[in-house]
């Protein structure tokens, strides 16, 4: 390939990247060319993509290697010597190096022996008792001497991804000496852990985090995301990420109880207070820390603020008695922990401070469900988005609802069939619970629906059933599972919950069944092969056969719609 023109005749956007190779050159800090390549390999990471936009033609890795190896500059020289030392993919990384065989340009010794850069054997961890996050502290030395710490982030009220990481060119040793010096007291600890179990943990939460959308931003994330990844890999593998916990039906009825018989408890003790508890129970074992325990004033804002509104559909006044729950329910988790009192005070004025919006909030006609997802990736968005971006979302959707683009594309509109129940696979010790689940939907859907929804509801039991016995081992109500059962179907099929449908507590109250069945319905989801924490509120089942056909004629309608048919 011969040698493109030389820097200062090319385009503004060349003469900037020359202009700034050569100023990260002649730095006396190492971290300055660092992490201006680390920012090149970014910007060609696929994981940067936003994955609503249209495909574009965007510059690869294996692009931005040819273009710096057919510019044979000092500057150049630099950025591919960086490259080949952080890039992952090592027949990538022979490449640079035949490249690199042939030139000559002087460098300096910290560059040029960068592949020989020292990991430092310690890795620290600081946590707090609330739970929110973690830092991981880890430091190289290069053979010039220059020091780099990686400081990481690890949120955990968004899933235990990594929020925030950057490098600074200071002594990992120093560095902690400083962070020991500002950890507070008993709350919150600064320890050295296991390198290789801190790897493992880090490089999943950031493997996490690129799933996020809108992606989680700072002014060094993701852009140092390549170098410190570098960093990463000089620590030894073989560790093992802890896996979230999974709390059962049992645990957390066993919690409601305790509560609900201690001091702090027992005056809020009705019908209401309970159901409203399965909620918070299910926010704090399914979302933020994964700990139904801990609370924080992060976590009451995410309750109040978000998630409550947005995923728990019913009526005004019930939705107004969490706040007096939360507070009870904070002062005994915290009394349980043995959290101090300073900590349980910070949670509380949380509750105060996001309680008057709350009570706005649930008053107002907000958006729910499938309409809240959609708000916030319009917000999210650029404003310059136009109509075949938000018809490809759309397609997107109805993708989901049905399986995919095939079976969207083949989607008929015959009604369903009246058919028995499918007792096949199913284990024999179940069957009598799974029977009175079955009794109770039929009767609904003979009494308040139609045929069709009765065999949409017998297929997504029976597959329940036979995807997860342990369901229907468990002691819980059979009618409150006929209520989710029932609840998934008509959301599936927008037969409850939209302004053109009966409320969700209609249907609720024909079982007997107050507040919310969401928890409930987790199992059963996960059963049908559906991710509950997936949908964000939609019920895309992915499954056709469990779509009404008055339910799949819409969906043929908008599929025409957005294809412009």
């Amino acid at each position: 390939m011969p040698p493109r023109e030389p820097p200062g005749s090319g385009s503004a956007e060349d003469q900037q990247l020359f202009q700034g190779l050569r100023s990260a050159l002649r730095s006396d800090d190492p971290l300055d060319l660092l992490a201006l390549v680390s920012g090149f390999l970014e910007i060609t990471d696929p994981r940067s993509r936003d994955p609503f936009t249209r495909d574009e033609q965007k510059l690869s890795l294996a692009d931005l290697v040819e273009s710096l190896i057919g510019t044979p500059f000092a500057e150049t020289t630099a950025a591919l010597t960086a490259l080949r030392a952080i890039v992952a993919d090592e027949v990538l990384a022979a490449r640079i190096g035949r490249a690199l065989a042939v030139r000559r340009h002087p460098l300096p010794d910290w560059l040029t022996g960068l592949h020989q850069a020292r990991l430092e054997p310690d890795v620290w961890f600081v946590t707090h008792v609330l739970g929110d996050g973690d830092d991981y502290l880890l430091g190289v030395t290069l053979p010039s001497g220059h020091p780099l710490t990686a400081i990481f982030y690890v949120d955990h009220n968004l899933g235990t991804v990594v929020k925030d990481a950057f490098v600074i060119p200071e002594p990992l040793a120093d560095l902690a000496l400083t962070m020991g010096s500002l950890v507070e007291g008993e709350d919150q600890s600064l320890t050295r852990t296991d390198p290789a179990t801190a790897r493992a943990v880090i490089e999943a939460a950031i493997e996490h985090g690129s799933l996020l959308y809108p992606p989680l931003t700072s002014d060094s994330w993701p852009m140092c995301r390549p170098l410190v990844e570098w960093m990463l890999r000089m620590l030894p593998p073989g560790g093992v990420a802890p896996e979230r916990r999974e709390w059962s039906d049992e645990e957390t009825a066993a919690i409601a109880t305790d509560f609900f018989a201690s001091r702090h408890g027992i005056p809020i003790d009705h019908d209401d207070e309970r159901s409203l508890l399965e909620s918070v129970l299910w926010f704090g074992t399914g979302y933020a820390t994964g700990d139904p325990f801990r609370w924080s004033p992060v976590t009451v804002e995410m309750l109040l603020a978000d998630w409550f509104p947005r995923k728990v559909i019913a009526d005004p006044p019930y939705l107004a008695k969490l706040p007096d729950l939360l507070r009870s329910y904070v002062r005994y988790c915290h009394e349980h922990e043995g959290i101090r009192a300073t900590l349980t005070a910070d949670t509380l004025a949380a509750v105060d401070l996001h309680e008057p919006e709350y009570q706005r909030v649930i008053r107002s006609d907000r958006p729910q469900g499938p309409a809240a997802l959609l708000a916030s990736l319009f917000d999210a968005r650029s404003e310059s988005e136009d109509d075949r971006t938000i018809g490809e979302m759309l397609l997107g959707s109805l993708d989901r609802k049905v399986g995919g683009r095939l079976a969207l594309q083949n989607l008929d509109a015959q009604p369903l069939p009246d058919e028995p129940f499918e007792y096949s696979g199913i284990a024999e010790d179940i069957r009598p619970v799974v029977q009175e689940v079955l009794d109770a939907c039929d009767r609904c859907a003979d009494e308040l629906l139609d045929v069709e929804h009765r065999t949409a509801m017998r297929r997504f039991l029976s597959r329940a059933a036979v995807g997860d016995p342990a369901i229907f081992r468990r002691k819980a109500s059979p009618v409150r599972a006929a209520a989710a059962v029932a609840w998934v179907i008509c959301r599936a099929n927008d037969t409850v919950g939209t302004s053109s449908s009966p409320a969700v507590q209609d249907l609720l109250a024909w079982f007997g069944v107050k507040g919310s069945v969401s928890q409930r319905a987790e199992p059963l989801l996960r059963a049908n092969g559906v991710d509950p924490h997936r949908l964000y509120g939609w019920m895309e089942l992915g499954a056709p056969d469990l779509l009404t056909s008055s339910h799949r004629t819409n969906i043929m309608a908008n599929r025409d719609r957005s294809l412009g048919v």
